[in-house]
């Protein structure tokens, strides 16, 4: 969408700065809203791609796809810049093929540093898309102001210590509020916790375990990734004690073991489906789908699926190449000036991966990604909790470029879906997983149109 020209861009932050009458703070109250939906961190790198997916999808809600009052999507972009929110919004309409500039898109200038600005952005929206990160720096001042001021929230978080460090603090808040926080609504760990669900529905029978394989491919440009994400893995792995000290505080009931228990495999360890090897996934999707599960198995006493997370990394000069930068990473990682070098120097110590520059289109044009779940559990009729398991299924889930295009799909899908599945989504408000949030909602079937696609590779064999 092109950016407002100077006076409605002027009229529309004077509007954005009248506080919302009182009683407008919950969901249910959310049409009375200036908008729907408000994209915070517009004009970051990955902020960028989340305005041009919006754009989409209001472009698809303007044809009378979906579900919103009015059959329009109202949106806004927010950040600190309004200079630099016109060009993401200029940008995205050349992308979109419009040449004309509109005034349907609102504006608001707004800091993460500024608690006051924060509020004013919550309560004139249902939902925030926050893509400010690394989320364990900036996320929870966002959290804290749609939390108070009756707004929803959705991040793309890989960080377990921010997601769950948020569920300590405001799960109960939220939940009087009427709102729901999302975390990890982005690659990770959309395709893995969404996958995992699909897997168990598609599975006749009680699926007790699953392990996922996470497989990238890239073009002759090869793969690109902004240092943001880096940075998140470099204070992620640095803050790992403290991880364990914030889940003893929840104090997490024990999720039980159903089935054979899914044995653990080694760090490193050659496939011999994928015929490479593959390493133990250091992201975040072990712990979301863990939440997942104990979500399920406690509210709706469903089985819950053990799981294993692997990634494939090629052949044996792979290994040795991956194995002496890990080895490095970790070593520096432990120290206050290793952890200064690997973010001043990230193209460096990722080999070329990671940079302040991101990816090029090229390579995003030429990367993809698929992960495939291999399931097993026990047919109907027959007793998990007696014998082996009898039957296994293969699923995955493929999609386009995993950072930047497919994750500002699963973000702006998993928002429409808070949005227009609203009867669908867990009763209370509350801190949620993504499986948590939207099991039972059509998420899975909007990420397939997108390009998305989940789809079954063999079917259940006893």
């Amino acid at each position: 969408m092109p950016a407002l020209p100077g006076a409605a861009a002027s009229r529309t932050a004077t509007r954005l700065a009248r506080p919302m009458a009182a009683g407008s703070g919950t969901m249910t109250a959310g049409a009375g809203r200036l908008y729907d939906i408000v994209v915070f961190g517009a004009s970051g790198f990955t902020g960028q791609f989340v305005v041009e997916e919006v754009a989409r999808a209001a472009a698809a809600a303007a044809a009378g796809e979906g579900q919103l009052c009015g059959g329009r999507l109202r949106w806004a972009v927010a950040g600190r810049s309004r200079e630099k929110l016109r060009a993401v919004l200029e940008r995205a309409a050349e992308r979109l093929g419009k040449a004309a500039p509109g005034e349907e898109v609102g504006v608001l200038l707004c800091d993460v540093d500024d608690a006051d600005s924060l509020a004013t952005m919550a309560r004139q929206t249902r939902l925030v898309l926050n893509c400010v990160g690394p989320y364990r720096f900036f996320g929870e001042p966002v959290v804290e102001a749609c939390v108070e001021n009756g707004a929803s929230c959705i991040d793309i978080s890989g960080e377990p210590q921010f997601l769950e460090g948020m569920y300590l603090k405001y799960n109960e808040k939220a939940a009087e509020k009427g709102v729901y926080i999302v975390g990890s609504c982005g690659f990770d760990s959309i395709p893995a916790d969404m996958g995992v669900l699909y897997t168990r529905d598609k599975l006749k029978g009680t699926l007790t375990a699953v392990e996922s394989f996470l497989s990238v491919k890239s073009g002759p440009e090869g793969v690109g990734v902004h240092d943001g994400t880096w940075k998140s893995a470099v204070y992620g792995l640095a803050d790992e004690d403290n991880l364990k000290k914030l889940r003893k505080q929840i104090g997490y009931a024990p999720v039980p073991v159903v089935g054979a228990k899914l044995k653990k495999r080694g760090f490193l360890f050659y496939s011999p489906e994928f015929k490479e090897y593959c390493l133990t996934f250091m992201g975040s999707d072990g712990s979301v789908v863990k939440r997942t599960q104990r979500y399920l198995h406690t509210e709706f006493q469903q089985t819950p699926v053990q799981y294993g997370a692997y990634v494939t990394i090629g052949g044996l000069g792979s290994v040795i190449k991956l194995m002496f930068m890990g080895m490095l990473f970790l070593l520096l990682v432990k120290f206050n000036f290793g952890r200064k070098l690997l973010t001043k120097y990230p193209e460096f110590f990722s080999a070329g991966r990671f940079t302040k520059k991101g990816p090029t289109q090229k390579q995003m044009d030429g990367t993809s990604f698929t992960m495939t779940f291999f399931g097993e559990g026990y047919s109907e009729g027959h007793d998990p909790q007696s014998g082996k398991p009898n039957v296994k299924i293969c699923t995955e889930v493929k999609g386009p470029e995993p950072g930047y295009i497919a994750t500002p799909i699963a973000m702006v899908q998993a928002g429409l879906s808070l949005l227009e599945d609203a009867a669908s989504l867990p009763k209370r408000g509350g801190v949620y997983s993504p499986g948590a949030a939207f099991s039972k909602t059509k998420l899975i079937d909007r990420l397939n149109k997108r390009g998305v696609e989940f789809s079954v590779i063999s079917k259940p064999e006893v």
